[in-house]
């Protein structure tokens, strides 16, 4: 029995620490770190600076999508694809130039790609199809070989395959229809196939730049101090507040993939100016953790006017000669000043948070937030920058 209680007890305690590993985990997670007197989190170099020469390549062709259910364009509207498909044709051995060609089989689109850094050549992309006429839908259609070419105007991939498509669209004899998602925008994955590289040899760079992707004089200086640390040599410094330029070291001549693994995952604590982004059209308010208020006092109140119109009807008396019935107008004003809200004052210093907290408990809505931010800026108690957008 002795046994059994021992064995109960050490799984009870072992069970019980596990339990206490699990919740302080998820309230390492929830405060953003588990290192006292860290508030702030760190994050990786690799997701806020990019290495220059490492890419994406934007790719675009016009082609023509075949096997419409009668859904396509109209020829005798979009002229374009009709020019497409009388061209194609001759290319083809079929020559109709001059005859009367009706169908509404066929749409002209638009064909998208980006070629990845370092795509190999036979590789394969995928591509986006959107319609350019007047097509109902690109439901069951096929694109035809589309050469996609890049900014350069050279050719870098060749696109073709069958048009997945997420919408669709249906109409009655009466007029009455239904559409669901965009039925001219599809997709074809792995419909691309890589025809031309893009040259660019990566071992043989002496220096790489890092091109932040918010920059900052801060985090940039904060990321040449992380590299130089972890290479023990300055081989990083900082030229402008968006790059920071690296010397390849003589350890990593010749492997300049492994010297940008390791640096990539070391981690940062990025700065940030003070700024609160407005958008007025949805009421959507975004504030840094850096924004700061000097000392300012906010009322803010509803008042309410309220005019109301009562005709009332106005009668000579009784046996009168003279008089007439006419319509008097009466005008009511009620004037409502219930909901004002009492003044409050912030004093000087505090952060985002009792920012936050105290405006709410003036019962203040996001419409009305929007004012008062931009009159506290206007006063020059807020310190930070309001972007509207």
């Amino acid at each position: 029995m002795q046994g059994k209680t021992s064995r109960r007890t050490v799984f009870g305690r072992k069970r019980f620490r596990q339990r206490l590993v699990a919740l302080f985990s998820i309230a390492c997670l929830l405060v953003g770190t588990c290192l006292p007197g860290t508030g702030h989190a760190s994050a990786r170099i690799k997701d806020i600076a990019d290495f220059q020469g490492v890419r994406d390549n934007l790719l675009v062709g016009y082609g023509l999508v075949v096997g419409l259910d009668g859904t396509g364009d109209s020829l005798t509207n979009a002229i374009f694809t009709k020019q497409s498909l009388i061209g194609m044709l001759e290319r083809l051995g079929v020559n109709v130039r001059d005859e009367t060609i009706k169908t509404d089989n066929v749409a002209a689109v638009m064909v998208t790609g980006t070629l990845s850094p370092f795509a190999r050549h036979g590789g394969r992309i995928d591509v986006s199809v959107s319609a350019m006429g007047d097509a109902e839908s690109l439901l069951g259609g096929t694109l035809l070989v589309t050469p996609m070419i890049g900014a350069d105007g050279e050719i870098y991939a060749v696109a073709q395959g069958q048009v997945a498509v997420g919408g669709f669209s249906a109409s009655g004899s009466s007029g009455t229809s239904i559409t669901k998602g965009v039925p001219t925008n599809g997709r074809i994955p792995n419909g691309a196939i890589v025809e031309r590289e893009v040259d660019f040899k990566m071992g043989a760079l002496q220096s790489v730049n890092l091109s932040l992707r918010n920059p900052d004089f801060t985090t940039a200086r904060r990321i040449a101090q992380v590299i130089n640390g972890h290479l023990n040599a300055p081989a990083a410094r900082t030229l402008d507040p968006a790059t920071v330029m690296l010397q390849v070291p003589a350890a990593y001549t010749q492997d300049v993939v492994s010297l940008i693994t390791d640096i990539e995952q070391l981690t940062v604590q990025p700065d940030q100016p003070a700024r609160v982004v407005i958008d007025e059209q949805s009421g959507t308010i975004v504030m840094g953790e850096n924004v700061k208020i000097s000392t300012v006092a906010i009322a803010q109140g509803n008042l309410t006017i309220r005019i109301t119109e009562t005709p009332q009807v106005s009668q000579p008396n009784a046996f009168s000669n003279t008089g007439t019935t006419t319509t008097v107008e009466r005008s009511e004003i009620e004037i409502d000043e219930e909901n004002a809200k009492q003044l409050a004052v912030f004093t000087s210093g505090i952060d985002l948070q009792e920012l936050v907290n105290g405006l709410n408990a003036l019962g203040i809505g996001p419409r009305d937030l929007i004012t008062i931010l931009q009159t506290i800026k206007a006063a020059g108690a807020l310190q930070a920058e309001i972007e509207v957008m």
